[in-house]
């Protein structure tokens, strides 16, 4: 029988990528649960960590102890290098803490409107952080997609940064389909950089049940 996991996120563009990931990638030993399904709809957790590192691991831990089940948090953010590797942890509210995606993508070719494309290199970088309840231990996967930011918006498949950011071949992440950015994304390659850990804490709740 499945195990419940919990995806501690709000963000509907996360949860629904994590989940076609796990359909995807992850063996049918997880039920995924999203935090408004235990009574965690407005729950919150403070991301003023320095590292994404820091801040997977602090919501992971705090999402898993409220609710006494394992949960999977991620920290992710863009890395441009003309701008010194912002906007970083601070992608999500770029613009301003009540900022859409769209505000951000503007401000950020505003940011880039003087660099040339061979200036523009970028990444996408994500942490996985996976934990127990009532534990201090949190395991960690990473992985990044490298590219660049184009000079205008393409492609409304993903969401976030997908429609500026020029994967290597021209296309940008926006546009590809979701069986081939879930091969390549940055959740996908920090989902498969953790599945030791995730096999691990399955086999722990196979062993206590």
């Amino acid at each position: 029988m499945p195990h419940q996991l919990l995806i501690a996120t709000g963000n509907r563009g996360k949860l629904r990528e994590f989940r076609e990931l796990f359909d995807a990638h992850v063996d049918s030993q997880w039920e995924l649960v999203a935090p408004a399904e235990v009574g965690l709809k407005d729950f919150t957790v403070v991301e003023d960590g320095e590292t994404y590192a820091e801040n997977a691991g602090r919501k992971a831990r705090s999402y898993s102890n409220a609710c006494g089940l394992p949960a999977l948090a991620d920290d992710s953010g863009l890395e441009v290098d003309a701008l010194g590797g912002a906007p970083g942890l601070y992608s999500a509210r770029y613009a301003g803490e009540a900022a859409d995606d769209a505000a951000n993508r503007f401000k950020l070719l505003q940011a880039l409107s003087d660099i040339p494309t061979g200036q523009r290199a970028a990444r996408f970088r994500c942490v996985i952080a996976l934990a127990f309840p009532y534990t201090t231990n949190v395991r960690l996967g990473e992985g990044l997609v490298e590219g660049l930011i184009a000079m205008d918006e393409r492609g409304d498949l993903g969401f976030g940064y997908d429609p500026v950011f020029a994967l290597p071949d021209g296309r940008r992440m926006a546009e590809l389909d979701v069986a081939e950015k879930n091969r390549i994304s940055h959740r996908a390659r920090a989902l498969a950089d953790a599945a030791w850990a995730l096999d691990a804490m399955s086999r722990t709740l196979d062993t206590s049940s």
